[in-house]
């Protein structure tokens, strides 16, 4: 099998950062889904004190 893969950052809100707004993140999985493209891993990057400034989430499918 060949496979391609999408990566997705997804920013975070608050003046800090650290909040992911759960609606929009099931909203754009869910149309990732559709698309057929399965999540394969999800992380953050963390800045100064602790707190994520973004969440990546790493997509595949097979190719066409």
């Amino acid at each position: 099998m060949r496979w391609e893969y999408r990566t997705v950052k997804i920013n975070t809100g608050g003046f800090v950062g650290g909040k992911v707004d759960e609606a929009v993140l099931d909203r754009m999985m869910n149309a990732l889904g559709d698309e057929g493209w399965e999540l394969v891993a999800a992380l953050d990057t963390n800045a100064e004190g602790g707190v994520s400034r973004h969440v990546l989430a790493i997509f595949k499918r097979q190719k066409r």
